[in-house]
């Protein structure tokens, strides 16, 4: 029961940069979008090390 609070969790925080993402696209912003991308993916890869 608690990896599904942890799964949850992690799946709430993905949605959440993945809809600044968006809208950063969306503006025309791609250099925060892709900052964001970049630190999720350094936040994926410090989590599967782990």
């Amino acid at each position: 029961m608690d990896n599904t609070k942890e799964f949850v969790s992690f799946c709430r925080k993905l949605l959440r940069v993945i809809e600044k993402i968006e809208k950063h696209l969306e503006n025309g912003e791609n250099d925060k979008a892709l900052a964001l991308v970049k630190e999720l993916k350094e936040d994926t890869q410090k989590d599967i090390e782990a």
